[in-house]
């Protein structure tokens, strides 16, 4: 879903560091909020609202409940002519404060609207049981605020730098990877094709669906998906049942000549195919070189 991409480790660990971010983030707000209108002004570009550090309180405009714990909010702009200026496969930094704590929570969610929107940006997230920042975005109503720090940069894709693309999610991991389909298809210039993996465990948890298989219908030739799922009974409607499997792997990344490899999911499933500790994972071996593969 909105998949919580995972913050570096010294970012996940050290709790001192959140605040000393806050103090730079409260300097760079105040920084950001003289110089913005005189930037606006002299540009007939539209507003970015995620220019640089620092922070940005958005009104949750609308919420729409997927299945039994992800959900979808639109956040709205306060210029309805601005957009949010990120660059592809980019996550945003959000900063919350959950009730009960005095330390904030820090936890980076990917965008799955379109990055040239005007007025809003749309987050899709999962609610994790003990999750602090997930547990607070599910509680938000229509009219509540939403505080996000700073843009995260991820792969710096250029079009057409590779031939082929094979993308591996895993549950809510297909966030990033949907962000740069989306990306790479409504880019009339860019020719990649684009090969995607989505494993889940149950039918439900297939977020963005629909989505996905508009852009099948759109780029037959170009944009081709398998799903698979744990817990399926039978092959249904054109599903696997199962996991990302080596084998599976096999019959969909056929072209590994200057194919790159983007992987995004839970751990267990990362470590299967990327390795961990100089075990070889399944890309490896596959054929794919180090270089090739890129993790979320």
């Amino acid at each position: 879903m909105a998949q919580v991409r995972r913050l570096p480790q010294s970012l996940a660990t050290n709790t001192t560091l959140f605040s000393v971010l806050a103090v730079f983030g409260i300097g760079a707000y105040c920084a950001r909020s003289h110089l913005l209108p005189r930037v606006h002004a002299e540009s007939n570009e539209p507003p970015a609202m995620f220019s640089g550090f620092g922070f940005t309180t958005l009104r949750l405009q609308s919420v729409k409940v997927v299945n039994h714990n992800t959900k979808r909010l639109v956040f709205e702009f306060p210029d309805p002519n601005a957009r949010g200026g990120l660059s592809l496969t980019s996550a945003l930094l959000t900063f919350s404060r959950p009730k009960g704590r005095w330390l904030p929570v820090l936890r980076p969610y990917t965008p799955i609207s379109d990055l040239n929107q005007q007025g809003s940006l749309e987050l899709m997230v999962k609610h994790y049981p003990n999750g602090k920042a997930s547990t607070h975005i599910h509680s938000l109503v229509p009219g509540d605020t939403l505080t996000f720090l700073t843009p995260l940069k991820g792969y710096s894709w250029v079009p057409n730098q590779h031939p082929q693309i094979y993308a591996i999610a895993g549950g809510a991991g297909i966030t990033p990877i949907y962000q740069l389909i989306r990306g790479i298809l409504d880019n009339p210039n860019d020719k990649t094709k684009i090969n995607l993996v989505f494993g889940v465990n149950s039918e439900q948890d297939l977020l963005l669906r629909e989505e996905l298989e508009e852009y099948k219908r759109r780029f037959p030739g170009r944009f081709d998906y398998v799903y698979t799922v744990s817990q399926l009974e039978g092959e249904t409607g054109g599903l696997k049942k199962g996991y990302v499997t080596e084998e599976l792997l096999k019959t969909v990344a056929t072209d590994r000549g200057d194919a790159k490899v983007f992987v995004c999911g839970p751990p267990a499933m990362e470590t299967s195919l990327i390795g961990n500790r100089g075990t070889k994972g399944i890309l490896d071996r596959l054929g794919f070189e180090k270089e090739q593969v890129y993790k979320f």
